[in-house]
Parts: structure tokens; sequence; C-alpha cells
């Protein structure tokens, strides 16, 4: 799946991922290929992503996912 991390100046990230963890407002979760399209807050934490290349993580201070069609777009 395709994963944008944008901040208000710059873009963190723009790659394909096999999973990407996130810390939601109401607790951490996981997306991975063919996820329910959905909006959710997030919190102050980490964004992992797993792919073929390897892992990375990300430091945020909360914003929005939104996840369709296999894109996932985190507004931070």
């Amino acid at each position: 799946m395709l994963l944008d991390i944008l901040t208000a100046d710059k873009t963190l990230f723009s790659g394909e991922v096999d999973s990407i963890t996130l810390p939601g407002s109401k607790g951490q979760f996981q997306v991975l290929n063919n996820h329910a399209a959905m909006v959710s807050s997030l919190d102050k934490g980490i964004v992992k992503t797993q792919s073929k290349s390897g892992n990375q993580t990300f430091e945020i201070k909360g914003g929005v996912v939104e996840i369709l069609k296999n894109k996932v777009v985190v507004l931070a």
C-alpha cells in the first residue's frame, strides 16, 4: 500500500509499505493491505512502518490519518 506522511512544511515519507502502526487517540492500531476505509485522529507518538526494504519509525505530535483504497495519508 502507498503511505504518505505529511507535515505543514515537508513530506516525511512517501512510498510503498506492507504495514503501518499508528498512535490513534483511542489506542495504537495497525493498517494492512485492503484495510477498510476510515479517518482517525492521532495522538503524539511513533508511526512504525514495515516494508521489504526494512522498518522505519517517525515521531509525530498528533494529527489525522485517512485510509482509502490501499492509500494511507498521515497529516501530522
